[in-house]
This record gives structure tokens, sequence and C-alpha cells, in this order.
């Protein structure tokens, strides 16, 4: 772990390199995209084909999601990289090959285009989770956003270039180059000697982190907002991708090159907002900066439904491209902010299921509808749905997290344990005993819920608070987890920022000695280790 904490990310040599690896990779992926949505123009001229493209590529994620960002966060995330990496290298070069030898046809191009989007899905969670691993917390924010930078000037470059390629050589050559693209970063990842921390406890499995991720979301209402968010503005945000290369064929008459241009005005703009926004932070909120750039996306989503001056079209998306990083960089340093690191990979794979499934379900939507309306009407509809959507934005803000302390407080005592315990007996039955003044007891029980909802996060499956009838002064708090282990991943699991709530609860206790906290272990399934 990185813990200079004064330096620039660029400055760290193995961020550095792995950045710039990433731009070259996903510069192939970029002109990869525009060779294949332009081959499926050429195969098949079906609106709902072309519109599957972007399907196929973003489905992967609504189905292996949530396995993705589990196993990220219980293996080796540089093995599993390199796994991944090679996956995607392999069906890239079986396109290309495929092509150059006119053996393809539209549903084999579905086909391996939907293997390439599982191998990016399956990547995405540990490649993102790493950050962290290359960078200190103060630098994050900043190795984000030049991550943003990095992918959205491959957006600038690579459909251009893939235009240019395709018109000159052929996508299948434009498939090949893509293929190379991913040896850089398997060498610098290969490269890489990762420092692991051993843990006493035994690895999660997969079901099991994948359920404790859930309970996570289900019990953090800022990641609940951030994921929310995102869903309603991409379902509709989804069109403009989707029937981009439809109304540059149909509409504008153009070739591969000029729907990679229309492409790189999108990716000029993400990468002039990428320089733009930190000066628009400090002005303003999330929210605010948000909704002016769902507005701002409308608008270019209207622009490209009925502009046909290129001069004027490119310019929209110029705009559309600046809203667009602006929204979705908010949203991931949301995501990315707003978590501990031990469910972070879990939480960045629900953050691209919903977005990736958001643009899978919405692509498939729009094409259905430009088929049976046509482009404009699609279109129009999506801009019309991108500001009915900002209504979301009012019972559901994006706190702002990056001030939170989420490194493991570590403070909770080692529980007393007379006798050798299996990691995997269970359940546990932990109880907490406290003494109130029964003045405020009103008010204890609300700070008790409130706390309880920290206790179902980090792993309880149960949690009750119970009032002594003999003796109205005394509480005592029950919850239960799955098993001994899963309660030593609580300690671990609490943080400082949690410390705050749980200090709030204990300024209630009124006894002479601490609150009395017992640990009981099911006797009906309780083993001793010989």
């Amino acid at each position: 772990m990185v813990t200079n904490t004064s330096s620039h990310p660029l400055r760290q040599p193995l961020f550095r390199s792995l950045w710039v690896a990433s731009v070259a990779s996903n510069i192939g992926t970029w002109m990869q995209n525009v060779g294949g949505v332009w081959l499926m123009t050429s195969l098949s001229p079906s609106p709902l084909m072309v519109a599957l493209m972007q399907t196929a590529t973003s489905l992967p994620v609504f189905i292996v999601g949530l396995p993705a960002g589990a196993v990220a966060d219980i293996v080796d995330r540089r093995r599993l990289l390199l796994f991944w990496q090679a996956w995607m290298l392999v069906a890239a070069l079986l396109l290309g090959v495929l092509t150059l030898f006119h053996a393809m046809t539209p549903w084999l191009l579905l086909a391996l285009t939907f293997a390439l989007g599982l191998g990016a899905a399956m990547n995405a969670p540990a490649w993102q989770a790493i950050v962290p691993e290359l960078v200190s917390r103060p630098q994050l924010p900043t190795a984000i956003t030049l991550n943003g930078v990095g992918f959205n000037v491959a957006r600038a470059v690579g459909p251009a270039l893939g235009g240019i390629v395709v018109a000159a050589a052929g996508a299948g050559v434009v498939f090949l180059l893509n293929a190379a693209s991913f040896l850089g970063v398997m060498a610098v990842i290969y490269s890489w000697k990762r420092s692991q921390t051993k843990s006493a406890l035994p690895a999660e499995r997969t079901i099991g982190a994948i359920r404790a991720g859930l309970r996570y979301l289900k019990y953090a209402p800022v990641l609940r907002a951030v994921l929310l968010r995102t869903g309603v503005f991409i379902i509709c945000g989804s069109a403009l991708w989707a029937l981009l290369p439809l109304v540059a064929k149909q509409e504008l008459g153009l070739g591969s090159f000029g729907y990679g241009v229309l492409l790189g005005c999108i990716g000029l703009g993400a990468v002039t907002g990428a320089f733009v926004l930190p000066k628009v932070r400090r002005r303003v909120s999330t929210d605010v900066l948000i909704v002016a750039g769902t507005v701002l996306f409308a608008l270019a989503t209207l622009a490209l439904a009925y502009l046909r001056n290129l001069g004027l079209l490119y310019l929209a998306l110029v705009a559309g491209g600046l809203a667009w990083i602006g929204i979705m960089s908010s949203l991931n340093a949301a995501t990315q902010l707003a978590v501990p690191t031990w469910v972070q990979a879990r939480s960045l794979s629900l953050y691209q299921l919903v977005f990736q499934g958001g643009i899978a379900t919405g692509s498939a939507f729009w094409g259905l509808a430009a088929e049976r309306w046509g482009n404009s009407t699609a279109l129009s509809g999506a801009a019309i749905g991108l500001v009915i959507g900002l209504v979301a934005a009012v019972p559901y803000r994006l706190a702002t997290s990056e001030k939170l302390d989420l490194t493991p407080s570590l403070h909770w005592p080692e529980p007393v344990v007379a006798i050798e315990l299996n990691p995997e007996q269970g359940p546990v039955l932990i109880t907490i005993e406290y003494r109130i003044d029964t003045a405020r007891s009103q008010e204890f029980a609300e700070a008790m819920h409130a706390l309880s909802r920290l206790r179902r996060r980090d792993g309880a499956v149960r949690w009750g608070l119970w009032e002594d009838t003999a003796d109205p002064s005394r509480y005592v708090e029950t919850y239960v987890v799955e098993s001994w282990a899963e309660h030593l991943r609580q300690h671990e699991r609490f943080t400082v920022a949690d410390r705050a709530e749980e200090a709030r609860v204990r300024t209630f206790h009124i006894g002479d000695t601490p609150p009395i906290v017992s640990h009981l272990i099911y006797t009906g399934q309780t083993e001793r280790v010989q």
C-alpha cells in the first residue's frame, strides 16, 4: 500500500504504468466498438441487431456483476486481472481472424462481443478496486479523475482512429489491434509485486461474500442513493449511444470515419470536462452538478434527434460528452468514497451492474422503439425521460463522503474464548447489557436502532433490543451472525467513522463498569478442535 500522501498519483510508478497501459487498451476497445458496430450495419440492416451490439457488450455485467465483485474481494486481484485480460485477448483475436477470413455472421459477432463483455465485466471490479492499493486515500479522488481522463482520451482518439482503420483496412484489422492492446496491460500487471495482508481468518466463500455485499447495500443508504440515481439516468442516457450509429449511417449518410468523428466529439467533450470539473465542483454540490449535466445531456440527445447540420451537431455532442463525464465521474467517485475497503469491489460491481445493466436493457428498448417509430421519436422520448428522471434527485440526494474515515477502527477487544473453536461454527449470539436512566429510555432506543443498521450492515442477520420487565433500567442488545469467523470479520469491518454512532449509544450507559458483552455459540453445532 502506498503511504506517500503528498505526491501526485502519476508520480507513483505502478499507477502511472497501469494508467498508460489502460489508456492504450481503452483506445483498442473503442476502436473495437466502432469496428464491431459498423460491421454489424454491413451484416444486418436491422436497427434491433445494431442496438443489440451495445446490449451484448453490457449484458454480461448484469449477469455476472455480483460474483465478479465478490471474487475480486476474496481472491488475489493480480491473478484475477491477468486471467481476464488473457480471456479478452483471445476473444478479440478470434473476432479478427474470423472477420479477415469472411467467416463472420451477425449472431457470431454478437456472441464474441458478448465474450469480450464478459471479460470486461469480470475484470472491472478488480481493476477499480486496486486503485486504493496504488495510491493513498487523499490521492484517491485525483486518481479516479485521472482514470476518467484516460478513459475519455481513449474515447476521443479511439473512435476516430477506429473509423480510419475500418475504412482503410477493414474491421478485422481493428479487432486484431484491440487484441494486441491487452498485452501491455498484462505485462504491467505481471510485473506488479503485490503485497498481501495475511489474515488469520479463512477467506470468505463466494456465495457468502455475495450475501454480505447485498446485506451491506441494504443497510447503506448512501450507496443505495448512488445506485438508484445511476439507474434512473442510464436507462434513458443509453439511447444516444445505441442509436448514434444508425443516425450516422441512415440519416446523415456518414461512413465509418464520420461515425468515429461523432464519437470523438463526445470523447473530446469528456476530456474537456475532466479539466473543467474540478473548478466546477468547488462551486456547486454534486447534486447540482448531476442535475445540470442531465439537462445538458438531454439537450444533446434532442440535438442528435433533429440536427442535421454537422457543425452544430458536433458542438452539441461535445457538450453531451462534457455532461456525460460530469455525471458518471461524480457517481463513480461517490461509490468508491462511500464504502470501506473490505466491500469495495462488491460495491463497484453493484455500480457496474446497475450502469451496464441499464445500458443493456435501455439499448434494447430504444432499439425497438426506433424500429417501430423511428430514430428521432425514440431519441426524443429518451430526452424527455432524462428530465422526468430528475425527480429522483429530490428524495435521494448524494451525501458527501470524502471526509469519512472508513479505515478499520479495530478498537473492539478480542472476545474471551475458553475453548478452541472452528471458525465456521455458528450461528453466534452476541449480547451487550446496558444500564440506562429510565427518563432517557426513548432517546436510547432511537440511538440503538441507528446503531442496529451498522450491526446488520457489517454481518448481523438478526438484531434486537430487550427491556428487563423486572428492572426498567436494564436493556440488552442482541444480534446474531452466521459464524464465529463472520463475527471476527465484524471486528475488522467497523470503521473509525462508525465509532461516533457507537459513542453516542455509550453516552446513555450509567453503570460503574462498561456495558457487559457476552458471546454465545449455538451448542447444537459446536465442535471442539482436537
